[in-house]
């Protein structure tokens, strides 16, 4: 009988690259991927810890499979497992769990852990992860993710990253370039360029990120390119001067901020200052004034005073990004910021969320509003919601227009023409 294999991914698009692997493994043993609600043999787990909240909902979701499917063989493999594997290995309905180093061997130890009985842990050392899994999806979206660096050297005061995931490394360009060809042979037109620290990449090969963003320009069958995140340090002039020249490189940067006050981006370690970040986004802006910035802030980090959220305030709504992922501080075992003082009370911290929360939507309003009556190439995916389809602009705007099947997974020309009640705009199909 085939067995039937579920995979449940939590976290960042580097873990949605690594259970896109995972599947292609199970599916070329002979195994049939199912999807998270349906009847599974074994249920893959790839977890997130970068907030308590994160470790919460892993638990909820094990527990959640174990009760549908008693039967089933769990395995618990990502950060969370990196982290506290005894704290996953006790929980009821758990067969595996899989440390980051051997993240890339999961697919084998299923087949040899064939049997439910005492849970086991395998390589959740955090100094010895020094293996680079490769990994890129396909087949899930209109989009593939590609990892091309894992780990980070940073050690932030609130981050636990770099004991999950390791130090710094990545793959080497000509083995990225394969990658992309797949995924260009696969017939997907867009990658999303993913790492745990994606502007660091080099570190074990002696190669640079600007030097692996011309490799991948030039692969045939990728129309779009987008770097999922980089940080401010490390998006130098040449990066960005390449990204406004290349027509493959798309209008769309993430780029983590975390506070706009200097004494708080002191106290969590980060490697630049409120202006030199301003000044990333104003260079970026001078060369490609279309750009949508997403951007990383924290609240109530300890020490962090009106003064200070204020300072984060009045830099964001300067700046004007087009959007902002908001996470009040959630304190993590082991990290510096554990034992720091002057903490924020949670209920401060969470009036800071909503006020950045309203930012975000009226700066999101504003720059979809900006798009209305232009043209753009869309890229239409296959999903189909009330007789509509949807594809993002290449400045990552959110675009629907009425399904037609001939259109899924082409690049075509709209006219965007009216903001619908969730800041999408409705587009007309240019012949």
């Amino acid at each position: 009988m085939t067995k039937r294999v579920s995979f449940h991914t939590l976290g960042c698009k580097l873990n949605f690259s690594e259970s896109s692997t995972f599947a292609r493994e199970f599916s070329e043993g002979g195994f049939v991927r199912v999807g998270v609600n349906e009847p599974a043999d074994i249920c893959v787990i790839n977890s997130c810890s970068v907030t308590e909240h994160a470790d919460k909902k892993c638990r909820n979701i094990i527990r959640k499979l174990h009760r549908r499917n008693p039967e089933a063989l769990i395995v618990v493999t990502g950060c969370y497992a990196q982290l506290k594997p005894e704290e996953i290995a006790a929980i009821d309905g758990v067969d595996i769990v899989l440390g980051n180093n051997y993240k890339g061997d999961l697919y084998q130890q299923v087949l040899q852990v064939a049997t439910k009985g005492t849970a086991k842990v395998f390589s959740c050392d955090c100094e010895a992860i020094s293996t680079f899994f490769s990994a890129y999806s396909t087949a899930d979206r209109s989009r593939s993710f590609l990892k091309v660096q894992d780990g980070c050297d940073y050690k932030c005061a609130y981050c636990t990253i770099h004991y999950a995931r390791g130090c710094s490394r990545n793959a080497p360009i000509a083995e990225l370039v394969k990658q992309a060809e797949s995924v260009a042979q696969s017939g997907m037109k867009e990658i999303v360029i993913t790492g745990v620290n994606t502007g660091d990449f080099g570190r074990t090969t002696g190669e640079s990120f600007l030097d692996l963003l011309r490799a991948l320009a030039a692969v045939d069958g990728i129309d779009r390119y987008r770097i999922s995140s980089i940080e401010p340090n490390l998006i130098t002039d040449e990066i960005i001067e390449f990204c406004a020249s290349s027509p493959k490189f798309q209008h769309h940067f993430h780029i983590p901020l975390q506070s706009g006050s200097d004494k708080i981006l002191g106290l969590m370690r980060r490697r630049y200052t409120s202006a030199r970040y301003a000044d990333r986004i104003l260079k970026i802006r001078s060369l490609m004034p279309d750009t949508f910035f997403g951007v990383d802030v924290i609240t109530g980090f300890p020490g962090e005073t009106e003064a200070d959220f204020q300072q984060t305030y009045d830099l964001l709504e300067r700046l004007k990004p087009a959007f902002l992922h908001i996470f009040p501080f959630s304190e993590r075992p082991g990290t510096p910021a554990v034992d720091m003082p002057d903490k924020v009370p949670s209920y401060i911290s969470t009036q800071r969320v909503a006020k950045l929360e309203e930012l975000s939507d009226r700066l999101h309003r504003d720059f979809v509003e900006q798009m209305v009556g232009k043209e753009a190439e869309v890229l239409f995916e296959s999903t189909m919601r009330g007789g509509m389809m949807y594809g993002y602009t290449g400045n990552y705007v959110r675009v629907k227009a009425p399904y037609r099947r001939d259109l899924i997974n082409k690049i075509s020309r709209v006219k965007l023409s009216a903001i619908d009640e969730n800041d999408d705009i409705v587009a007309e199909i240019i012949e």
